[in-house]
């Protein structure tokens, strides 16, 4: 008899669990119904177009490829690129420069890491040489654009982020400095 009431206290509980775990989900309310602005239901909200157009909003559209953190902003100036084997930086380039030269105008309180990169090319010591090359010759030419030297660093990552035996449209993306922007002093 005592088997027989454990059994039935086991088969209870277990009962009671299940149906307890079945309990009837929430109903989600129809797109329409739902406020997309101040007030309640559709009364006073705004229109999608309206929130995307609305003078108030503080919301601004950054490039997916910009990266922020508490130090840096990375991809918010465009890289300047070189030719193979080379550190002059060229004509075409330099208006790159003096985006970055106005951007610090704006921005006093931030400084610019200029970072040589090379392709995979030569070996790791002369590369490093030749993006430490490419990053002063950069800041060369920042300074002489009216930048002052102490706004400016230099960084030489050589062939590190380079692609390995990459074709050539990849290897001169890779023959550049990053204009990486300095948040704290």
């Amino acid at each position: 008899m005592k088997l027989a009431s454990k059994s039935l206290c086991i088969i209870v509980a277990a009962s009671a669990a299940v149906f307890a775990g079945c309990a009837k989900k929430p109903v989600r309310p129809e797109p329409n119904e739902t406020a997309l602005g101040p007030g309640t239901g559709n009364a006073g909200a705004l229109t999608p177009s309206e929130v995307q157009t609305a003078p108030d909003t503080t919301l601004q559209a950054r490039d997916s490829n910009i990266i922020e953190d508490a130090n840096t902003i990375r991809g918010l100036l465009q890289p300047v690129y070189f030719d193979f084997d080379r550190s002059n930086v060229k004509t075409a380039e330099r208006a790159k420069l003096q985006a970055a030269k106005e951007y610090l105008e704006k921005n006093p309180q931030h400084r610019l890491l200029l970072e040589g990169h090379c392709d995979w090319r030569g070996t790791a010591e002369y590369n490093l040489g030749l993006g430490d090359r490419r990053a002063s010759e950069a800041k060369k030419y920042l300074i002489s654009l009216g930048v002052s030297a102490d706004k400016i660093e230099t960084l030489s990552k050589g062939s590190e982020e380079a692609k390995k035996n990459a074709d050539e449209a990849t290897m001169s993306k890779d023959r550049r400095d990053e204009l990486i922007v300095l948040k704290k002093s």
